[in-house]
């Protein structure tokens, strides 16, 4: 997941904006009792989302993927002030973590959480996106694009997470990895999309900006 020498990251880290207080919070509880908090967004990543919502500036915003909150508390910075963010986790056993930090944030009334299977619950929205996180099972990236893309409009925006998957979209395959070509499809079906235009970032494990036309 980590390109880049510890030393560099750091630097980038240390020349970035500072993280919010209530983000330090919810990453020290994270990393306390979590399982596998190495999937939690971060202080740098965490920043770019922060920052790319502000320049969005959006009315509404799904992120597919909650884990702990972290991710969705940064997008939420950008957010209108009578906006909304919708945010899917399958996970239900999280749900205590997230809405203890949501209810601490100062959009505690602006968060929707939804438990379950995100590509049922998205066509259930009736909701039209500026902003798009996916950011869950990558085995379903393709399946939640289309439903997502259904929910959007023309200059609306979709972020795709872990894109470069540590690196393993230039290795050799593996018979047994099933996720990277996936993956392998995934990148390329945006880059060829006509209905978007796609640029991937090397940010962290890869981020993927994609605009709708």
């Amino acid at each position: 997941m980590h390109f880049l020498s510890a030393v560099l990251e750091n630097y980038i880290q240390d020349n970035s904006q500072e993280e919010p207080k209530l983000l330090q919070e919810l990453t020290r509880e994270t990393h306390l009792k979590i399982l596998r908090p190495r999937m939690l967004t971060g202080h740098f990543q965490g920043r770019v989302l922060s920052m790319l919502s502000k320049i969005i500036a959006p009315k509404n915003i799904l992120e597919i993927g909650t884990y702990t909150g972290y991710s969705a508390l940064c997008l939420a910075e950008g957010m209108q002030k009578n906006g909304m963010l919708h945010t899917i986790d399958i996970n239900e056993e999280l749900e205590p973590i997230q809405k203890k930090y949501f209810q601490k944030s100062a959009w505690a009334s602006q968060i929707v959480q939804h438990t379950g299977d995100a590509k049922e619950i998205i066509p259930n929205l009736d909701v039209v996106f500026d902003l798009v996180f996916i950011d869950a099972e990558k085995k379903d990236y393709p399946d939640y694009f289309e439903r997502v893309l259904k929910k959007t409009t023309s200059g609306s925006i979709i972020l795709s997470d872990n894109v470069l998957w540590s690196g393993k979209v230039i290795e050799p395959l593996e018979k047994k990895d099933k996720v990277t070509p996936i993956l392998l499809e995934y990148n390329k079906m945006l880059k060829e999309d006509s209905r978007v235009e796609t640029v991937l970032l090397p940010i962290r494990d890869g981020l993927t900006l994609t605009r709708v036309l």
